[in-house]
């Protein structure tokens, strides 16, 4: 069948947001799906945006709907590898270019970056990586005139790929320098730089069940991990496995399963899950019994909480939207969980943005309010009761350094140090004190191959 005709080729072409351009998408295969994942890659960069949000954001799109399955899985791909990346491929783009580019050009720096992530880390065809950058930048009124460039610059990548990725060191590279040296100094440099290696790897999906392990291990074909958790590789679309539907397991990385596990029983116990969305901690509270108390400053995360616990079939929880400075909840529980809100630096082997989106002044702010909720809940333990403290972070003044001030202040509550039976056999996850510290090079498992953790701190009072 003959092509339609190609627009004219006038000074005036339309911007590639307007009319006209979207039909050219369609006209060349995999068009769309660059073309999405370098919005994507701005909006994460340019504006800030987290890239869950984002991709969220997108996902509700008629264009996003309108890729195949296997399209949207690319463009996820090609996003997360270009930020889990950034700083060896803007290395190497740097190297390549005999000047830097100008501040108008930065779609042009962000469809370089999308086509070396594929030329260098993805597979991908290299024919298909650089012409469908040359037309992306054809689509531009601005980039337009740097598309020579690009078809220049990527397909020298492409000829030279490996002598160009020769002597690099994607640990550092990778990594912001100031993440790189506060690790150093908390870890050591060899701790360090696993950390930054584990980084480089997508992970695994971690899922927690209901109950019977064994048989939804075999079911989807994953592995039972020693904590309990399954680690499924290339699960594919959630939605699709076995019993999703039927709400037999919910998605939680095995990290994050670990301070439900620090209360034991918990049956007919009243529990508060303070900062709780994304209700991974409140569907294994409900789900061994206890009555809880859900509360998140977000009511949009809420409501999505409630649809997956919904699903689950778990009734015995309470949503709450509060912000927790002014929240008083009216009665004391057995149970206190404060995941508190953190940099999240111990997740960015599946968040790759957070890297680029945290600084040390957040920290220090975040670990201000971390001390100030941790005052706030202590009259909420009933004499006798439990407070768990945790955040995904790898920042000792979010963790190991919080929990000892916490002490300091508060002689009615005293750590209780955790066993490794009670973690599944995780020895090497326990500090001296019997707190919990998880890195994303910790193993849950002998074979290497299947991927670390998140990283997690973990500590569990008691008000005596």
């Amino acid at each position: 069948m003959p092509q339609p005709p190609k627009p004219p080729q006038t000074r005036n072409r339309p911007h590639a947001d307007t009319a006209g351009i979207p039909s050219r998408t369609h006209r060349v295969p995999g068009l769309a799906t660059r073309r999405m994942a370098v919005d994507v890659i701005a909006s994460v960069l340019e504006k800030g945006r987290p890239l869950d949000h984002e991709l969220d954001a997108r996902a509700q799109t008629p264009a996003f709907r309108d890729l195949e399955a296997k399209d949207r899985g690319l463009m996820r791909a090609i996003v997360g590898m270009t930020l889990r990346r950034l700083g060896e491929i803007d290395d190497v783009l740097d190297e390549l270019m005999a000047r830097p580019l100008p501040e108008k050009a930065a779609r042009i720096r962000h469809i370089l970056r999308v086509g070396a992530a594929q030329l260098l880390f993805l597979d991908v065809p290299d024919h298909a990586a650089v012409s469908i950058a040359v037309e992306l930048a054809d689509m531009d009124r601005i980039a337009r005139g740097w598309k020579g460039l690009v078809n220049g610059v990527l397909r020298t990548l492409a000829r030279a790929r490996d002598e160009i990725l020769e002597g690099r060191d994607p640990a550092i590279l990778n990594t912001p320098d100031w993440l790189w040296q506060r690790w150093v100094s908390a870890y050591g440099e060899d701790t360090a730089r696993a950390i930054a290696n584990a980084h480089l790897v997508e992970p695994y999906l971690d899922i927690s069940v209901k109950s019977d392990p064994g048989h939804w291990a075999a079911e989807l074909g994953g592995l039972l991990l020693p904590t309990g958790s399954i680690r499924l590789e290339g699960a594919g679309a959630v939605e699709k496995l076995p019993g999703f539907t039927e709400g037999a397991w919910w998605v939680q990385d095995t990290a994050a399963s670990l301070p439900v596990k620090l209360l034991g029983n918990v049956a007919g116990q009243d529990v508060a899950d303070l900062c709780a969305a994304p209700g991974g901690k409140t569907a294994a509270l409900a789900s061994g019994g206890a009555h809880v108390t859900a509360v998140d400053i977000s009511p949009d995360r809420l409501k999505r909480m409630a649809g997956n616990l919904a699903r689950l079939k778990l009734k015995s929880v309470e949503t709450v939207a509060a912000d927790l400075t002014k929240w008083e909840p009216g009665k004391q529980f057995d149970a206190v969980l404060l995941d508190a809100p953190c940099s999240a630096t111990g997740t960015i082997r599946r968040h790759p943005d957070v890297a680029l989106a945290k600084s040390p002044e957040l920290i220090a702010d975040l670990a201000r309010l971390q001390a100030q909720l941790l005052d706030r809940v202590t009259d909420w333990v009933k004499p006798g009761g439990k407070l768990i403290f945790c955040t995904c972070s790898l920042e000792p003044e979010e963790g190991e350094l919080q929990a000892s001030a916490f002490l300091a202040r508060h002689p009615d509550f005293r750590l209780v140090p955790v066993t490794a039976n009670e973690i599944g056999g995780l020895g090497a996850a326990l500090t001296p004190d019997g707190m919990i510290r998880t890195l994303p090079c910790l193993l849950p498992h002998e074979d290497a191959r299947l991927g670390g953790l998140d990283g997690f701190f973990i500590a569990r009072f008691e008000r005596v």
